[in-house]
């Protein structure tokens, strides 16, 4: 591992593993994504453009529905509606713990959602309905030698547009069994490996070059078989349809499973402790679970064995995360003695770097820093240090390039705001402007005209001659240096929990004025004190 908080916490680990867990792949048919590319393949589909009519693609989305169920009814296959939020991966869980299928469609989910649908005109002109309707999309999940269980869920009109949905934690174990590696699986994760090495070997193939060859195989081996019941193999061909792939949402996740439940549950409450008011972390979920965490480790070590669970709220889960547009940056508790900080691309257009499937490798690399500077992040944040001439060298003037600018006095309420909004900032994905900063600043009620991004460009600046950021490239975005992070958290902390409590301290205490028309009220009010205070002194709890 490289980031500062797994290797500040090793010596508690009993190992760690990085894996690309969810991936969602869109599966489109470029052509009849266009007016008149639909229309050049309805003429190599059907030989003519005069049935090109609303009645006739309704006709195929009809036809889609009944050859569906069908099938399913001839092989004992289910075939569920489903309503409006109701949770179709839960569904799908329950009948996967039962079915007797090892290979294959087990079940098949319907459920309406937006799309979009092509509106035929009486002179055959093409345009989208707008707005996009809802119409039934078909999920078939599906059991694979190689990747577990995956679904594909496929639009009913045409042209056809699908998403497969895999799991990186399925292909592990998938692989991992066909080396003989021993482990338990609880929920999504891995909480016993009798070959932790190994097993990371082979969850990092999922981030290397050759994976877009696995995940393309995996698609081309099932989606042409679900969308047969639209386009018969012989159409198909015909038409020329084929499918394309693009990353639409990917997360990778950095587990660290610790020795002892109670040794994480402990480091972790400490750590959300510290980061909470630094991190401007607004909400904090607790699901409260049926048991507890062990608080020492077991003595008999009992063979791993296979084992796949539905996860369930069996120990307190706490999460909490950071949204940034489409990115989103989490640390929670998995099981009973796993962490996992985890970097998710909602829409992986955030991430800038293309959306093909052979950009699949880049995706993971990029997602890869930002879990790695969120973690440096909140190493800095939770170990904090202030090197020996900081505290001298902070007012001094420095130089950037041939630039003479201020020093920092954090004396200074400005520069205070300045600091805990670059603390904040500082586990963003892709680094943050001096916008973001000024932004970050005027919420501590200051007007745009008191400090606006020149004022935050200028202080950054500054912050920039005493090595505490840089800026990312020759881009106008920025970045803290983990040594300046962590000297900054010192200082800010340093000031608001000890010198500030003591300089309160050392105020004389005046005792408060009686009220000028005495009630029976306030006779009483003051007795309860007093006697509070008698108590306190007996308990030890004052001086």
């Amino acid at each position: 591992m490289t980031d500062g908080l797994s290797t500040r916490y090793q010596d508690l680990l009993d190992g760690s593993y990085d894996c690309v867990d969810r991936i969602v792949l869109n599966a489109y048919f470029r052509m009849g994504h266009s007016p008149g590319g639909f229309r050049v393949w309805w003429r190599a589909l059907t030989g003519s453009d005069e049935t090109l009519q609303n009645s006739h693609l309704m006709r195929l989305a009809g036809r889609f529905s009944r050859r569906i169920r069908g099938y399913a009814k001839a092989h004992g296959i289910p075939v569920i509606d489903c309503s409006a939020g109701q949770r179709k991966h839960e569904l799908a869980e329950e009948y996967l713990a039962k079915t007797t299928v090892t290979q294959g469609l087990f079940l098949v989910l319907v459920g309406r959602a937006q799309a979009p649908v092509w509106d035929v005109s009486a002179r055959h002109h093409i345009e989208r309905k707008k707005p996009m309707p809802y119409v039934n999309h078909y999920s078939f999940h599906i059991l694979d030698p190689d990747w577990g269980h995956l679904t594909i869920k496929i639009s009913g009109h045409p042209p056809f547009p699908a998403q497969v949905i895999l799991n990186g934690h399925e292909y592990v174990a998938c692989q991992a069994r066909k080396a003989g590696i021993a482990f338990t699986k609880q929920g999504n994760c891995f909480t016993t490996i009798s070959d932790a090495v190994g097993l990371a070997k082979i969850a990092e193939t999922l981030s290397e070059q050759r994976a877009i060859g696995r995940l393309s195989q995996v698609c081309e081996r099932w989606i042409y078989s679900c969308v047969c019941f639209a386009l018969d193999f012989d159409e198909q061909k015909r038409s020329g349809f084929r499918y394309q792939y693009s990353n639409y949402q990917i997360e990778y996740s950095r587990n660290l499973v610790f020795e002892v439940g109670g040794h994480m549950d402990q480091m972790f409450q400490a750590l959300i402790d510290r980061s909470r008011a630094p991190l401007d972390l607004k909400t904090i979920k607790t699901i409260l679970g049926s048991r507890h965490r062990p608080k020492c480790r077991r003595r008999t070590k009992r063979s791993a064995e296979w084992e796949v669970a539905v996860e369930r709220p069996t120990y307190d889960l706490t999460v909490f995360k950071l949204h940034c547009g489409k990115l989103t940056l989490k640390i929670y508790t998995k099981g009973e003695r796993v962490l996992r900080i985890e970097a998710v691309a909602h829409n992986t257009t955030e991430l800038n770097c293309g959306r093909s499937l052979d950009k699949f490798p880049e995706v993971v690399s990029r997602l890869k820093g930002m879990l790695e500077r969120f973690a440096d992040a909140l190493s800095c944040i939770d170990q904090c240090f202030i090197a020996d001439e900081m505290l001298e060298h902070l007012p001094v003037a420095s130089q950037v390039g041939k630039t003479i600018v201020g020093g920092i006095d954090l004396n200074k309420a400005r520069m205070r705001q300045v600091v805990e909004a670059l603390i904040a900032l500082s586990p963003s994905p892709n680094g943050f402007t001096a916008s973001d900063v000024a932004a970050r600043v005027r919420a501590s009620k200051q007007s745009p005209s008191q400090y606006g991004p020149r004022h935050a460009a200028y202080d950054l600046k500054k912050l920039r001659g005493k090595q505490i950021l840089r800026r990312i490239g020759h881009t106008r975005r920025y970045e803290p240096l983990p040594t300046g992070l962590r000297a900054m958290t010192a200082l800010l902390v340093l000031r608001n929990k000890a010198i500030k409590p003591l300089l309160a301290a050392a105020q004389p205490l005046r005792p408060p004025r009686g009220a000028h028309n005495p009630k029976p009220i306030d006779a009483h009010y003051h007795a309860i004190r007093v006697a509070m205070q008698g108590v306190f002194h007996e308990l030890g709890l004052a001086a």
